[in-house]
């Protein structure tokens, strides 16, 4: 058992709290009972599991840790004190894992009836992305495309919010450049929500494989992204709101695209 918070093992485990750290290790953390659970289930690349027996009440939880340390993983126990510096929140369940980070490469990128991919330009709020993450998991998406500066899908704010559907969608990290490349060459229709669109949201019909493009929570899609666009739609605002929050916009527009593909069999 780990009873130091200056542990080597553990200090590496802290970094991957920051940017840098995940950046430098392709790895991050994550926290937590049911996502710890998730990503076994999911067969993500858990490197390590970390728990504290005096917190770890879940007899669920004591099945991971033996079934993962039997099957040959690396199991590591630390101390109540030691998990506690490491948690991310108050309370913590005794229960974490180091994870290797996946990505998929644009050019493995395919559009598919019914199953829609998000891009995203310059996503800067990772608990927007985890829950863009989780809506898109939700209506059978495929997966998310952050284009230039975004945020990191595997800060622990995108991880929480994701609630697991991190380990289900595809994450493609790439230049607007190279969206545009990968755009003309594969044909896909891309489809982009601006508040000065003359379409309305619900009155657009989606072509049933395509790329929903939003734009950032400062700036929405500046010209360079409205340009790519095959369509461009609205969402309303009849109140004194001018804009709704990303993740919200999203949400909103990809569960139209759902009800209309769904209401035709997911068919043109």
């Amino acid at each position: 058992m780990i009873t130091s918070a200056s542990n080597e093992r553990i200090k590496a485990i802290r970094r991957l709290q920051e940017r840098k750290g995940r950046l430098e290790s392709g790895l991050f953390y994550l926290e937590g009972l049911r996502i710890v659970g998730e990503a076994l289930e999911a067969g993500a690349e858990v490197e390590t599991v970390v728990f504290a027996a005096e917190l770890l009440r879940s007899e669920f939880g004591h099945t991971l840790v033996e079934e993962f340390s039997a099957q040959g993983g690396q199991v590591l126990e630390v101390s109540r004190e030691v998990f506690e510096r490491l948690a991310l929140k108050d309370g913590p369940q005794g229960i974490a894992a180091v994870v290797r980070q996946h990505w998929t490469g644009l050019d493995e990128v395919r559009v598919a009836p019914g199953k829609p991919w998000v891009a995203l330009d310059s996503v800067a709020d990772p608990g927007n992305l985890g829950t863009i993450l989780r809506t898109n998991d939700s209506v059978g998406g495929q997966g998310v495309i952050l284009l230039d500066q975004s945020t990191d899908p595997y800060d622990p704010s995108a991880v929480r919010g994701s609630m697991g559907a991190l380990f289900d969608q595809k994450i493609v990290r790439c230049s607007l450049e190279e969206f545009t490349s990968w755009k003309d060459s594969s044909g896909a229709a891309v489809v982009g929500t601006s508040g000065t669109a003359q379409m309305d949201y619900h009155e657009y019909r989606y072509p049933v494989g395509m790329v929903l493009l939003m734009g950032s929570e400062r700036q929405g899609l500046q010209e360079r992204h409205l340009a790519l666009c095959d369509a461009l739609v609205r969402i309303p605002m009849v109140g004194k709101s001018d804009s709704l929050n990303l993740a919200v916009a999203t949400a909103v527009t990809l569960y139209e695209m759902f009800n209309q593909w769904r209401s035709v069999g997911g068919k043109p």
